[in-house]
């Protein structure tokens, strides 16, 4: 009987340790959020008179290692890049140096956020191993800011270098040359800092360097840069100014489309081209149109009888001649589209798309209606380089257009008419739009252009001053608006670039430091101090 009971007492002992522990499991304790230390070092960190070819590191706990290729910035840079392994888990890391070392000169391995613990994650952040090649490491420094010249948002991973100026140093060295001295911003960083520098005098240059090869090519990279040449030791912190230069103009060789057109791609600034069709001796007329979305204009010719032109163009300074073979191409068709087929805003012109050039329009057989089937007065503008035909109509609100064309109303430049075209539009209520007034202070000078952009830097809105320090942005669709300022220098109504060989800095734009609300039916009254 004792037995019996002494047995069942250790059963529901046992149940009970068991029922606790399910209830009370155990954890795993804090998240690791220490990063990853460094033990030793050989040859040490800070080493003088240098002459390894392997650098070890060790660390007190496996380590990985994370996009180093990217992160890892030497200075300066090497021909050859140093090999950095292993790719899995260590507690070493190990450099080996590819390249012959300068004399006397100061090497830093910036790991920027490459190496971090195995198990969380934890970047070492900022990890730097020096030494010099001399007696000595060197320990000036510069920094400063990097900007985009234009836009709100700055690139990420630029290159910050400095060009050493001594007696081989020329302006085509940012082509040709790699810096003495080069860091970057990564992924996270809107400032820069070069750190064992030694004295002297140099160019202070940024770079967005697409192709990573510290070389600036204008067709693909952004360029900032100091004008005035920096000498270090220097207090002073920088501001550097990301910029796309404009490309001289140059094009490439003409490609016949179809029986009656050339597509000619280009680069740089068409505005001012011109173009000479000739068959033999004889000047064969042309139109010359924009290619949508791409750096191509469209030449246009009525259908001729020849199996080789010739096509001559001109712009500034630039003068080029092409002679090609015309082969039969598939023909294109005359076709229209509108620019929108939804609600018109009260800013907008409504207009229509045409596939060719259009030279020939008769209004009696356009007719524009309204919801109540009552014409409407307008007028028409064809702006032939963007083969766009416009509708100017006085818009009023909540209202319904129609716009009725007849065959033979529109014709382009080989005689063909479009057959009937019908299109709708709406119009909102004036509630339905907002106001913004910007109360311009502190302006440097005029004239300057005030604009109104969406996240991705689009302009919604722009008005141009050359003295007034009020400018109104009416009927404004509801939205979150970025505010700027542009000091037209030249007074061309445009943003203009820079240019690196002409130590030329883009004209300078100002932000306004938050966006702006406007809402449907309001009336937004902003000051934008522009000293700020």
């Amino acid at each position: 009987m004792l037995k019996n009971k002494i047995k069942t007492i250790f059963i529901l002992l046992a149940l009970t340790v068991i029922s606790c522990a399910k209830r009370g499991s155990i954890s795993g304790g804090l998240k690791d959020t220490i990063a990853p230390v460094l033990k030793a070092s050989f040859p040490k960190n800070l080493s003088v008179n240098f002459k390894a070819k392997e650098i070890n590191l060790t660390f007190d706990e496996y380590v990985k290692l994370k996009n180093v290729a990217k992160q890892l910035i030497v200075s300066p840079p090497m021909k050859y890049n140093p090999e950095v392994s292993p790719m899995t888990p260590s507690k070493m890391i190990t450099i080996k140096i590819k390249d012959t070392l300068q004399e006397n000169t100061t090497y830093s391995f910036n790991f920027g956020q490459s190496i971090e613990d195995n198990n969380e994650g934890n970047p070492y952040n900022q990890f730097q191993y020096v030494f010099s090649t001399g007696s000595y490491i060197d320990s000036l420094k510069v920094g400063g800011t990097i900007k985009d010249a234009l836009n709100k948002k700055e690139d990420s991973f630029v290159s910050v270098m400095l060009y050493e100026v001594n007696n081989k140093f020329t302006d085509s060295a940012v082509y040709k040359s790699v810096p003495r001295y080069i860091t970057n911003t990564l992924d996270s960083l809107k400032t820069f800092k070069i750190e064992n520098v030694k004295a002297g005098k140099y160019l202070l240059v940024a770079m967005k360097d697409e192709n990573s090869n510290n070389k600036f090519n204008p067709k693909k990279d952004k360029i900032g840069f100091r004008k005035q040449l920096v000498t270090i030791p220097n207090d002073s912190l920088f501001e550097l100014k990301l910029f796309k230069e404009v490309l001289a103009f140059k094009t490439n060789k003409p490609v016949p489309t179809t029986g009656n057109k050339l597509l000619l791609g280009y680069e740089g600034d068409p505005k001012n081209l011109k173009v000479v069709l000739k068959k033999g001796n004889e000047i064969i007329p042309t139109i010359v149109t924009k290619f949508p979305a791409k750096d191509s204009i469209q030449v246009w010719y009525r259908p001729i009888k020849s199996d080789s032109l010739s096509l001559a163009i001109a712009n500034g300074n630039y003068n080029k001649s092409y002679t090609f073979k015309k082969t039969e191409q598939k023909k294109d068709t005359l076709s229209f589209s509108p620019k929108t087929s939804l609600g018109l805003s009260k800013l907008d012109q409504f207009s229509i798309y045409s596939s060719r050039p259009l030279v020939k329009f008769d209004e009696s057989k356009i007719k524009v209606t309204d919801k109540d089937s009552v014409n409407v007065k307008f007028s028409t503008s064809y702006d032939v380089y963007t083969q766009e035909l416009k509708f100017d109509i006085p818009k009023e609100p909540l209202q319904r257009y129609k716009f009725h064309l007849l065959p033979g109303a529109l014709t382009d430049y080989i005689d063909q008419k479009n057959d009937t075209l019908s299109y709708k539009v709406t119009t909102k209520n004036t509630t339905d739009y907002g106001n913004l007034r910007v109360n311009l202070s502190n302006v440097k000078q005029f004239p300057v252009i005030v604009q109104l952009t969406n996240e991705k830097g689009d302009v919604l809105a722009s008005e141009y001053s050359d003295k007034a320090t009020s400018v109104d942005f009416m009927f404004l669709e509801p939205a979150k608006f970025t505010l700027r300022v542009i000091y037209d220098a030249n007074g061309n109504k445009e943003w203009d670039s820079g240019n690196f060989l002409e130590r030329k800095q883009p004209e300078e734009v100002v932000y306004f430091p938050k966006e702006i609300d406007v809402r449907s039916n309001w009336d937004v009254d902003q000051t934008f101090d522009l000293s700020k």
